[in-house]
This record gives C-alpha cells, structure tokens and sequence, in this order.
C-alpha cells in the first residue's frame, strides 16, 4: 500500500546520502520532498502541515551537529514522527469487559469490508481463546444478512440472525417499501435485533459479540442516527469505524464524521495489501485522535493482524518487520516439526523433498511469498526483485514434488536426466520448470546447512525483550542509510525465497566475460545460457 511514497521517502534521503554535515538548505530540499510524498499519497492537508511542522525544528537541530551520520539521523527522526502520527509506540489490544459478554460494535460506510472484517475478528478471538457470536444488524444492505451467515460458518463461529434484512430480490421487486419497514416497532428492526443479540450471548454464555451495522455508499443523516441508536441501546465496549485503506483524503472525512456521532474507541484499516496510497492510514489518527487496532491484510479470513505503529512505519520506511515476520512464523510453523528437521539435518541426513513440501506447506500458510520478503529486512528496499515474486511457483513446485517417487523424495541426488523427463511428464510440466525447482531445492539446501543448528523451535526463541531489543537497534537506520546489510549469512535475494520463488538470483557460478561454460545436461545448457548472455 505504501509503495509509491515509500519511494519518494527514499528519494529525499537519497539526497543526504555521502554528505559528511548536513546544511539547513539540504533539510529544506529533503522535507518538500517528503510534503510532496505525503500530499501525492493522499494525507489530509491537515496532517501533512503538522507532520512537517514537527519534523522541521528537530531537522533543523542536526544541522548543528558535526559528529553525526546526516542521512541515518533524518531516517530516524522521519521514522519518530511516521509512529507518532499512527499512533504512538504501543498497539492497543481489545478492552474486554470485567463481567458478561464484550459487545463490540462494528461501524462504516458500505464497502469498507465490515461483514468480512467480522468474520475475521470472529475467527481471530476464537483462535485467541474466546467463545464469539456474530450478530446480524445490517438488514438494509441486500444479501448482507447471508453474507455474514456465509463468512461465519466459515470462521467456525455461531451468527446471531433473527431477521433476514433485505433480499436482491425482495429489492428488485420493492426496493422502496421494503426500507420503509425497516425501523421502529418492525420485526427486522436492527436495533433490537443488536438488543436481542447481546441477551443471547449472555444467556449463552458467549463471552463476545460482534455486531454488524448498516453503511451507506455516503455519510448520511439516516446511516448515523441509526448507528448511534444502536450504539446507546447496547453501551458497546468497543466501537470500532471501518475504513477502507484505499479512500485517501476522504477517509478523514469519514472519520470526522464518525467521530462527531460515536465515541469511537478504535478503527480499523482494511485492504492495506491494495494498491492504495496510503493517505487513510496516516490520517485517520490524528482526525479522530483513536488509535488504529486492526489492519485487515488481505482476503482470506485469516489475513487480520494487530497494527503496530512501530512496525508500519518500519515498512514505510522499508526496512522490513521483522517482529511481525517471526509472529507469524510462530503462528503457522510447527515447533515439533521445526525441531525435527533440526535434528535432521544437524545429524548429517540432510534435507530432502519431504521435508521440502512440509516448508511449502508452511509458507502457504504464512501468506503471500512478496508480503513474506517484505518483512524481511533489506528485501523491502528491492522493489525490483519483489515485483518479480510468483506466488504461484509454490503450487508449481509442490506438484512437480508429488509427482517424484518416494526414492527420488527422500534421494534428490540420484534424479537423473531420465528421471527428470519422467518427472516432468508426470506433474504436466516442462523440464525447464523441473531443473528450475531442482536448482532451488539446492540452494535451499544449503540455506539449511547454514542455520541448521538454528531451525529447532527451542533454539530460535527468544523472549519479548531480545525481540524488542532488535527492533529498536540503532544500527537499523544506518543499515536503511546505507543500503546494506552486515553480517548476513545469505544474499537479500536468497533470503527472499525459502526457495526463492520466481526471484532473480545472485549466482556464484559467474564466469568471466567472454568464458562460456559446459554442461552435460542439455535443458542446464540451455538454462544457463538465458541467464548469463
């Protein structure tokens, strides 16, 4: 989402790069960039003046200094201020009653993702612990009542839906007088079906409920007051406002006006994995002075994660997140697994295509290959190497895999020329594709070797401490500064793919100019060739 302004950050400090002191007309050049950045990125005005303002003084004090890296030191303050503005250094989780259900009560416009943002917080708190209800309350939007039905049997959690709402084809036939008995006294009046919803959470003992509300296409007067009196008749412990990441400077309007008809406590940014310019983000904060709870990641059910001000404004900045990288690991790898293939390959057996499907498995489950690399600190700066990532290689590889035989999986070594060709027709791939998957199985092989005494789950945690510590590491803005990454056993680009899928490689097979090297094998010839002519 933050790609083109990301860019234009890295424009301007480009300019303070190789500069032994910095001079006030440098600040100057560097900070219109960065207004520029944040207006073409769709921030409210407002916020853009503010944002400047704050980040000029201490700009200014820099330049005073003689000792210190110009470039590293207007990162970090770029970054203080990106984390000021969305919110402050700590995320703020839910705040669950002390006694009876939470009631937490989803509001927006339509189309901001609240029913599928139900269904993901539903599936979230229930894989948290919790017990949750969905409650059906938008009864205006055609089919919105089926939709949350749809989206909370698939999160595995009861839907509370006494009344249907309004059908596609009870608006084809009349739209009109169907909106008209929508309201007081009426049997699909949301309001006491939001009413009626929380006593059966508590009669059932359900420890959360999430209420799905009515949106408009606009903020109108009918959207809110129906909003607010739900919000008076139930005392929500959490209102949460919906907003779609893609509005730009609209969503502050929005939020204003949210903000003016609910005592918002929190909001929450869908389709952050879009191509939005990243203005909502920026602005809602300040306009609401709420902080952002969620950000809603993708489309899958599981794509929710808790928004760390810290860590957005560390992609911002491309230099990766690491900490929300690892969470996610933990979240989808097995520790009894991972500990396994230590042990493994620690002992000397090394690693083979059975393993290999187990990792593939694993980081299908983690999510999108490019939001993967992104995280990964250095690679978020290769925007060229990661608009080139293939998710798709993922389901290429793993068929091709199944269609080895149990010798050839646990023996990659002993998969001949002939047996390529067979593998190939098997799976109903190319030979190209087979050798290209037999060359990142053996890169990744010795990727293994190198962190196999790492791989084990009890050897890589570390506690909440040690991951904080990484994270606010000074040498991290020198890093960003300098474009580098020490100390790293492998490339950025091997890195990106565990096995680099559809990553171009830095190879070591490199000759010198004009050398044309040998292979026996035709289909390698002819592979090697395309990469180095």
């Amino acid at each position: 989402m933050f790609d083109n302004f990301s860019d234009k950050l890295n424009s301007a400090f480009d300019s303070l790069k190789g500069k032994g002191t910095l001079r006030i007309s440098d600040v100057d050049k560097a900070l219109e960039s960065i207004k520029e950045a944040l207006i073409e990125g769709d921030v409210a005005l407002e916020v853009v003046n503010s944002f400047i303002g704050d980040i000029k003084s201490k700009a200014y004090e820099i330049t005073k200094s003689k000792s210190l890296n110009p470039a590293q030191q207007v990162v970090r303050l770029v970054n203080e201020e990106l984390i000021k503005i969305l919110g402050g250094q700590v995320s703020r989780p839910i705040s669950f009653a002390k006694k009876g259900p939470t009631v937490i009560l989803l509001a927006g416009l339509q189309g901001s993702g609240k029913t599928t943002f139900a269904g993901k917080l539903a599936k979230w708190l229930k894989n948290d612990g919790h017990t949750p209800v969905l409650v059906a309350a938008d009864l205006q939007r055609p089919n919105a009542v089926g939709q949350l039905q749809t989206v909370g049997e698939a999160a595995g959690v009861s839907v509370y839906a006494p009344a249907k709402g309004v059908t596609s084809e009870d608006e084809a036939n009349s739209k009109k007088s169907l909106l008209s008995r929508i309201g007081i006294g009426s049997k699909d009046n949301p309001i006491e079906v939001a009413q009626n919803g929380v006593k059966m959470a508590a009669e059932k003992h359900y420890d959360t409920v999430i209420i799905d509300t009515a949106g408009r296409l606009a903020v109108d007067v009918e959207l809110m007051k129906q909003v607010s009196d739900i919000s008076q008749a139930i005392q929500p412990n959490e209102i949460l406002f919906v907003i779609d990441s893609m509005l730009g400077q609209d969503a502050a309007l929005s939020a204003k006006a949210f903000s003016s008809s609910l005592d918002l406590t929190g909001i929450v940014l869908t389709k952050i994995d879009g191509d939005a310019r990243g203005g909502a983000a920026l602005s809602v904060v300040s306009v609401t002075g709420k902080p952002i709870i969620f950000a809603s990641t993708g489309e899958k059910l599981d794509d929710i994660e808790l928004f760390h001000p810290d860590r957005i404004a560390s992609r911002i900045l491309n230099m990766g997140d690491i900490l929300s990288l690892i969470e996610k690991a933990e979240k989808t790898i097995s520790e009894e697994k991972a500990e396994e293939l230590a042990a493994k390959i620690t002992s000397g057996k090394g690693f083979d295509f059975n393993d290999f499907l187990v990792q593939m498995n694993q980081i299908k489950k983690m999510g999108s290959i490019r939001q993967i690399a992104s995280m990964i600190p250095g690679l978020a700066q290769n925007k060229q190497a990661l608009s080139q990532v293939d998710d798709s290689q993922i389901t290429i590889f793993t068929s091709i895999v199944q269609s080895m035989t149990p010798f050839e999986r646990a023996n990659p070594k002993e998969i001949s020329g002939t047996r390529r060709t067979r593998i190939a027709k098997g799976s109903g791939r190319s030979s190209r594709e087979v050798n290209l998957l037999l060359e990142r199985f053996k890169a990744m092989s010795k990727m293994m070797q190198k962190f196999g005494g790492q791989l084990g789950g009890k050897a890589s945690k570390q506690s909440d401490k040690q991951l904080e510590d990484v994270s606010a590491d000074d040498s991290q803005f020198d890093n960003f500064a300098n474009k580098s990454l020490p100390n790293m056993p492998l490339s950025p680009q091997e890195m990106t793919g565990l096995p680099n899928f559809g990553m171009p490689r830095s190879s070591s097979k490199k000759t010198k100019k004009g050398k044309k090297k040998k292979f026996g094998n035709p289909a390698k010839q002819a592979a090697w060739e395309a990469k180095f002519k």
